[in-house]
């Protein structure tokens, strides 16, 4: 595993994440990796959403074979 050092946090920043870390009676390190870990998979997830977003309002629609696309591009 890997550590990361973050500098010039903001006091006020610092003492309500360890209050959290407090209130779920964790330790500030482990809030932190937690808040890190949640963070990194919510982009998964709004990235899954959006593409499944795309994928819905698509449904149904005819769609071009790209290769035809490309082809008739690259002739021009």
């Amino acid at each position: 595993m890997s550590n990361v050092l973050i500098r010039n946090v903001d006091d006020e920043v610092l003492e309500k994440l360890k209050a959290r870390a407090k209130r779920s009676r964790r330790s500030l390190e482990a809030e932190l990796r937690l808040i890190l870990e949640e963070s990194a998979q919510l982009g998964r997830q709004r990235a899954m959403a959006a593409a499944e977003r795309l994928r819905s309002g698509l449904k149904g629609r005819s769609h071009t074979d790209s290769v035809l696309l490309v082809s008739e591009d690259r002739s021009r």
